[in-house]
């Protein structure tokens, strides 16, 4: 298996780290992710303009890629910054805005912010308990944790329709929005809909949503790839810098068996975020993503959690970056299903 990136995939991977390296250092990304509206909007307009988000979008839907690996390379090099840009309610709008065959030009250009309120309170993860409902062609109901919807213009809802779900249109202007800073500095929302008005985008729309959360759980996975190796190799290079006993504290064997460690979590975990992001859109696309959102999970709390501890103190600190990824590397574990429920899904499709 041929694991190197297209010509059209490797440009893009550079692109990205050439401008998310020289926009979106550690201090302004700091300043931008835990105030409103918890993003840049100067910097949403040139990572849109710089085509990111038609990548995340077939050629028939009106973008230049949609495929797993496509999803894979955005969302790794954003996860190397910690960028907080509202870009996942995007990519999961696009699954299901493609799978209605919608227009997407708005969504695609940046012009029009969309997010994707899925989950509830009594029901964040597995959406068969959904209270939310319509009638007369108006929705009723709260979506919790709204990624991008403290910033968006558009909410896509699910919402039961029977036995099934279905997914409405709903501007942002006729919901109660409350947004905040999550954790680790990422925007979300508290979106509240009562009576209103709804644009039907999509019935029966289990397999679009479930295809949705399957691309938003690689974009997740590939984020924290990302992380975990910058953390990784801030680690490293703090190892070889803080001396003890004399000596550069990189040099005891026990602390180099631990940083080989991290690496072998890392590795493993881009092993299978290649297989779940190569499966995605396949019959076995559920079964790949909950087995890399499960082991990414395990795997990035050891990386997380070595990497403060072989720091030390510093890595406690808000100034020092690296507290900031361990934060990130955490709060994805939370998003779209953590371990404990991606197990139990692995568990059910096989």
């Amino acid at each position: 298996m041929n694991f190197d990136l297209t010509e059209d995939r490797q440009m893009l991977q550079d692109s990205l780290r050439r401008y998310l390296g020289d926009k979106y250092q550690i201090e302004h990304r700091n300043k931008v992710a835990y105030a409103e509206p918890f993003h840049d909007p100067a910097k949403w307009g040139e990572l849109t303009e710089l085509g990111a988000l038609f990548a995340l979008a077939p050629e028939d839907a009106g973008g230049m890629g949609g495929a797993g690996f496509d999803i894979s390379v955005v969302f790794e090099e954003l996860g190397r910054v910690l960028c907080p840009e509202p870009v996942l309610g995007a990519l999961m709008a696009s699954r299901l805005m493609t799978a209605a065959g919608a227009d997407q030009e708005a969504l695609l250009s940046g012009e029009t912010r969309y997010a994707v309120g899925l989950g509830e309170l009594d029901a964040p993860y597995d959406l068969s308990g959904l209270s939310t409902t319509v009638k007369d062609g108006k929705v009723s109901g709260r979506k919790s944790v709204v990624y991008g919807g403290q910033a968006a213009d558009v909410f896509l809802i699910a919402a039961k329709d029977g036995d099934s779900l279905s997914v409405y249109e709903v501007q942002a202007s006729d919901a109660s929005v409350t947004g905040y800073a999550m954790m680790d500095g990422a925007g979300a929302a508290e979106v509240v809909l009562e009576d209103a008005p709804a644009k039907l985008l999509l019935a029966d729309a289990d397999a679009a949503i479930e295809d949705a959360v399957n691309a938003g759980v690689v974009a997740l996975c590939s984020e924290a790839v990302g992380a975990m190796d910058v953390l990784h190799k801030m680690t490293v290079e703090y190892l070889g810098q803080r001396k003890q006993f004399g000596r550069p504290i990189g040099t005891f064997q026990v602390l180099q068996h631990r940083a080989v460690d991290m690496l072998t979590e890392i590795e493993q975990s881009r092993s299978i975020v290649i297989k779940a992001a190569a499966e995605l859109g396949g019959p076995d696309a559920t079964r790949y993503a909950s087995m890399a959102k499960n082991l990414i999970g395990r795997a990035g709390r050891l990386v997380a959690e070595e990497a403060i501890q072989m720091h030390g103190g510093i890595a406690m600190t808000w100034e020092y970056p690296g507290s900031h990824y361990a934060k990130r590397i955490i709060m994805i574990d939370a998003q779209l299903g953590d371990t404990d429920y991606h197990l139990s899904r692995v568990a059910q499709v096989a």
